[in-house]
C-alpha cells in the first residue's frame, strides 16, 4: 500500500495568481465578479449620504448654482450667443454631462486609495473599484436630469426627438470618465500629489469645456483641434438631444469619439501593466 503524503507537508512551488492583463477581459471580468461590484457601488452611494442634512439634494444644488452664475456671466453680461434657447437651459443640458464625467473621474481617481485595505489583503479584479466608484455619479447624473425637465416645463420648452440619442451620449461620457479615472487611480497609488491635481484638472476643463457658452463661439478653423478635449462631443451632442438645434459639429465630434475610446482602451492597458505593484505602494 503507497505512503500517503503528510497535507502538511510544504509544497515544492508557490502559486501565482496573475490577472488576464488583456483589454477584451474588463467586461468578462465584471460580468463574473458583479456580486462584488454590486455590493462596491451601494456602499458607496449610501456612504455618499448618511448623515447628510439635505441628502441627495447635493446633487441638485451644485449644478443649480453653477447653471445660475454662467447664465448671469455669459448670458446677461457677456452676452453670448444662446442658440434660440433660454440661457439657463443650453447651460443646464451641458452643465449634467460635465458634471457626471467630473464627479465620476474624481472618484474614480481616488477609489483604489479608498479602499487600500482589502486591495492589500485579498485578490480579485482591481479594475472593479474605480469602475464601481462611477455608478454614485451616475445616480447624481439622473437626479439632475430631473431637475432639467422641471426647467424646460419652467420655460415651456419641449425637447426634440433627439432625446433618444441621450443614453448614447451618456455611454460615451462614462467612457471618458472611466479611462481617465483608470489613468489617474492607478498614478495616484504611487504619486499621491495626484490627488491635488485632479481638483485642478477639474477645475480647468469646466472653464475650457463648452458649459457656460456654446461650441459656435469657437472658429471653425480651430473646432477639430477644440474637439480633442472629449467633452466637447459628449456636450454638443446633448445640446442636440435636449434642444434640437445647436452648433453640432460632426467632424469633431468624430474626434471626441475616438479620443474618448483611446482613452479608455489606453486607461486599462495602463491600469493592468501597474497593478501587480498595488499591494506594494498602497
Amino acid at each position: 500500500m503507497p505512503d500517503r503524503k503528510d497535507p502538511t507537508e510544504k509544497l515544492d512551488f508557490d502559486l501565482i495568481i496573475e490577472p488576464n492583463r488583456t483589454a477584451s477581459a474588463f467586461f468578462k471580468e465584471l460580468v463574473r465578479y458583479r456580486e462584488l461590484f454590486y455590493f462596491l457601488a451601494w456602499r458607496d452611494i449610501l456612504v455618499r449620504y448618511k448623515q447628510t442634512a439635505i441628502g441627495i439634494a447635493w446633487s441638485v444644488i451644485r449644478p443649480f448654482l453653477t447653471m445660475v452664475v454662467f447664465s448671469v456671466v455669459f448670458g446677461r453680461l457677456a452676452k453670448l450667443p444662446s442658440e434660440g434657447v433660454p440661457y439657463p437651459i443650453l447651460v443646464f443640458s451641458a452643465m449634467l454631462p460635465w458634471q457626471y464625467f467630473a464627479n465620476a473621474m474624481q472618484e474614480s481617481s481616488n477609489s483604489l486609495i479608498a479602499e487600500s485595505r482589502l486591495i492589500s489583503k485579498v485578490y480579485f479584479p482591481r479594475l472593479i473599484v474605480p469602475t464601481s466608484s462611477v455608478i454614485v455619479s451616475a445616480v447624481d447624473f439622473f437626479i439632475s436630469l430631473a431637475l432639467l425637465g422641471i426647467l424646460m416645463l419652467w420655460y415651456g420648452f419641449t425637447p426634440s426627438p433627439g432625446i433618444a440619442f441621450l443614453p448614447f451620449f451618456f455611454l460615451l461620457a462614462t467612457l471618458a470618465a472611466l479611462g481617465a479615472g483608470f489613468w489617474l487611480s492607478a498614478l495616484n497609488v504611487k504619486y499621491r500629489d495626484f490627488r491635488y491635481i485632479v481638483p485642478f484638472l477639474v477645475q480647468f476643463g469646466l472653464y475650457v469645456s463648452p458649459v457656460g457658452f456654446s461650441s459656435s463661439v469657437v472658429p471653425e478653423r480651430w473646432r477639430a483641434l477644440y474637439s480633442l478635449n472629449p467633452m466637447v462631443g459628449v456636450i454638443d451632442g446633448f445640446r442636440w438631444c435636449v434642444q434640437g438645434t445647436g452648433s453640432f459639429y460632426l467632424p469633431g465630434f468624430a474626434v471626441s469619439v475616438a479620443v474618448s475610446a483611446f482613452l479608455f482602451w489606453s486607461g486599462i492597458k495602463f491600469f493592468r501593466r501597474t497593478e501587480r505593484f498595488f499591494a506594494d505602494f498602497i
